[in-house]
């Protein structure tokens, strides 16, 4: 148990220190010498868990979504504006989830590694969402869920860049408000508009409620 325990925490440190290290120099430049270095580790620790770079950086990528959990809401359209938060703020300090979305929007991942998946994923999980919302009422009529959740993730993907570019993501959370200031109306019933919370402060809180109930 001692031996499997250390081999999953093993293989997070490598993980985390891949993220780091993607996140700062992209698929091209990052070396597995570089993730040694960063995750303390020996090559045939690394070996052992990602037989190669592309399997590394594969692993990186299908982390990405989980960082999105929150809590379930009743209103769903709330859950998802919370997951678009809960993301932007973890963006802030999380290296694996950064180093995850630098390798989703970078192009020169080679063609073995599935940089689309986190797009396709993020998308089916909104998806069932958005189709909960909708069976609730909490959808104006006009509304085709599948074109409003790829509106969704490419926004999102988007504006993330745009706020690395300019402030290193410290605007992120504004920038998101934004959005949602923007998309709510025109996908939402207007009974619940004054209910839904899309404050630029909302992944904060998010995560704060999650660390209690952990606690």
């Amino acid at each position: 148990m001692a031996k499997q325990e250390r081999a999953i925490r093993t293989r997070r440190a490598i993980l985390e220190a891949a993220g780091a290290v993607f996140d700062e120099y992209g698929y091209a430049s990052t070396t597995i010498s570089m993730v040694l270095e960063r995750a303390e580790v020996t090559k045939g620790a690394l070996y052992f868990h990602f037989p190669s770079k592309e399997s590394l950086a594969q692993a990186v990528l299908d982390e990405q979504v989980p960082f999105g959990a929150v809590p379930p809401q009743p209103c769903k359209l709330q859950e998802i504006i919370d997951m678009t938060f809960v993301v932007a703020q973890r963006l802030l300090t999380n290296p694996l989830l950064r180093g995850s979305v630098r390798l989703t929007v970078d192009q020169a991942t080679p063609v073995g590694v599935d940089h689309a998946g986190p797009f396709r994923q993020w998308a089916e999980r909104l998806m069932t969402l958005m189709e909960q919302a909708r069976e609730q009422g909490e959808l104006l009529p006009t509304v085709e869920p599948r074109d409003t959740v790829e509106l969704l993730v490419g926004g999102f993907a988007g504006i993330q860049l745009m706020s690395r570019a300019l402030t290193n993501r410290e605007d992120l959370a504004h920038r998101v408000s934004v959005l949602w200031a923007h998309i709510l109306p025109s996908i939402a019933v207007p009974g619940l508009l004054l209910g839904l919370d899309s404050k630029a402060d909302r992944g904060v809180r998010v995560l704060s409620s999650l660390e209690l109930s952990e606690s």
